[in-house]
């Protein structure tokens, strides 16, 4: 069997080997259920343990209060674009605060149910920072202040929070479970699966529970909160074995020895790719230092050519999905939970191999 390469892509991401060895065994007998998870019916007591020690796991690992609900739905973060507005506009208005292009994905979307304010944008210096949002002009009367946390196509992340009056929501599908998060100062958290959960096709929303209840009219039954809330997540067939390995990703993630030893790791790792990118005469880091992301490190040579041979070459060493997004260009190293640092010593060891040979 070909050896496993470390693979660097924003998403859907690498998985902890651990986690798709323990898939493996279970794929065509679940313990002692004589089938495998795909083959049960969702509102079977063999399934629902499942989902309930997934949920509960995530509960522990982030330490939600029991002010919060928490949603595994199908679909990912875009598709909460709308049900965000949809669930939140009651006086029709929101701020969001424009850092990268899912931010400004999700902000152009309320616009189709409300008054969008855009509190801050760094668009035009292409997102290489996030924008100084204590300088802009918030809505008195908001229904909510939207931002994201991490924006995976940029490389850039918060490294505060936006202290305002409205329910804070967050797009936090590229760092959720890689650093601690305090709960309680969102309305609402929500992430796509395919970068630190799991498979894509599934999305976690937590929600303050004085939230639901408020969704517009128009609100699709399966995009409102409330509905699936009282439905336990369950109103139609939800993403069962998506909803499975998201919950062995959250027992590895405990094995590990939490969310605040995961993000030390990950501290560790972004450290020691940076330290490279800043000390070298080929590489050069694109997001602004005092943002950096910790799980998506984006850089150029600074010439397409040599870009696309490095990313060719790293290829052949198992260094896979190296490549930035078509947007920008350059690379982007997508160093996610699961990406243990040997893969980030490998990484920076042929950098320093492919720099030597190209200066």
């Amino acid at each position: 069997m070909m050896e496993r390469v470390y693979n660097f892509s924003p998403g859907p991401s690498m998985l902890a080997q651990s986690v798709l060895e323990k898939a493996q065994q279970e794929m065509v007998v679940y313990g002692n259920t004589g089938m495998s998870v795909m083959e049960m019916s969702h509102r079977s007591k063999m399934y629902t343990d499942i989902y309930d020690k997934t949920v509960a796991d995530l509960r522990d690992l982030m330490n939600i209060p029991d002010t919060h609900e928490v949603l595994l739905l199908q679909g990912g973060a875009t598709q909460q674009f709308s049900a965000i507005p949809l669930n939140l506009m009651v006086n029709g208005k929101a701020d969001y605060i424009d850092s990268g292009n899912f931010a400004h994905l999700a902000a152009e979307e309320a616009k189709r149910y409300g008054e969008v304010n855009i509190v801050a944008s760094s668009r035009d210096d292409v997102y290489t920072y996030i924008p100084d949002w204590k300088k802009g002009a918030f809505t008195p009367d908001a229904d909510y202040v939207h931002i994201t946390s991490n924006n995976t196509i940029y490389g850039t992340r918060y490294v505060e929070l936006p202290e305002v009056n409205a329910p804070l929501v967050t797009d936090a599908s590229s760092m959720i479970l890689s650093e601690v998060m305090d709960v309680s100062k969102f309305g609402v958290i929500y992430a796509g699966a395919q970068k630190n959960i799991g498979p894509s096709g599934l999305c976690v929303v937590i929600v303050r529970k004085d939230l639901l209840g408020k969704a517009k009219d128009i609100c699709p039954k399966l995009l409102n909160w409330e509905v699936q809330a009282k439905a336990g997540s369950m109103y139609n067939t939800p993403n069962t074995y998506g909803i499975y390995l998201a919950g062995l990703t959250f027992q590895w993630v405990k094995e590990m020895g939490g969310v605040a030893e995961m993000e030390k790791i990950n501290i560790e790792k972004a450290a020691l790719l940076y330290d490279f990118l800043d000390n070298s005469k080929l590489f050069k880091a694109t997001a602004q230092k005092e943002f950096r992301s910790r799980m998506n490190v984006t850089f150029i040579t600074g010439d397409a050519d040599k870009d696309a041979a490095f990313v060719k070459a790293a290829a052949a060493e198992g260094l896979v999905n190296l490549k930035g997004h078509r947007s920008v260009g350059g690379m982007r190293a997508s160093i996610y939970n699961a990406m243990p640092r040997e893969g980030v010593v490998k990484l920076v060891d042929f950098m320093k191999k492919f720099e030597a040979e190209n200066i």
